[in-house]
């Protein structure tokens, strides 16, 4: 409470609340002598005398044709019809489009590589080659770019020395 006097700008005087409803009294008797003794609307004699008898009169006479305005709406019944229909409709066109089975050659080579690198699937590279069938399989199917054999030869003449060297087959 001490910090909110502290920050706030505004004072009252001392014994400010101890007169002030002696005040607002004093004010409000004077207001009600200033106010004017008629009021200033007046309304014609015999006036309420005749007015029910002149309404209904006026009320018989007029044919009364009123403009309805429905509280609801059918276009919300007619959105929501058309939209169970969208979804049912995309329903079964999801439905014969899939008729066809998925195969291996319909998956991208991004995303194999991208299951092999997020699965452990505590394969070696021995496993892999295992499992996989090498007879149908060419080297550059599995390198990114094309070796032809004019650069194969050439890189073989240049890296190595010795013929035998090349030989693959143990003749034990």
């Amino acid at each position: 409470m001490n910090k909110l006097n502290k920050n706030n700008s505004f004072k009252v005087p001392d014994g400010y609340f101890d007169t002030l409803s002696g005040k607002i009294m004093d004010k409000v008797a004077k207001e009600e002598t200033s106010m004017p003794p008629s009021e200033g609307f007046k309304v014609p004699e015999g006036y309420f005398e005749n007015l029910n008898d002149k309404l209904l009169g006026q009320l018989q006479n007029t044919a009364l044709e009123t403009k309805v305005i429905p509280l609801k709406s059918f276009k919300k019944h007619y959105l929501a019809a058309a939209s169970v229909a969208a979804v049912v409709l995309l329903f079964i066109l999801v439905q014969f489009k899939s008729d066809k089975p998925l195969s291996y050659s319909d998956l991208a080579s991004s995303d194999i590589d991208q299951y092999f690198e997020f699965n452990d699937l505590e394969l070696t590279s021995y496993d892999l080659v295992e499992i996989l069938p090498i007879q149908d399989l060419d080297l550059n199917d599995i390198m990114e770019s094309r070796l032809e054999n004019e650069n194969i030869i050439d890189y073989l003449d240049s890296h190595i020395e010795d013929f035998e060297e090349l030989n693959m087959h143990n003749d034990d």
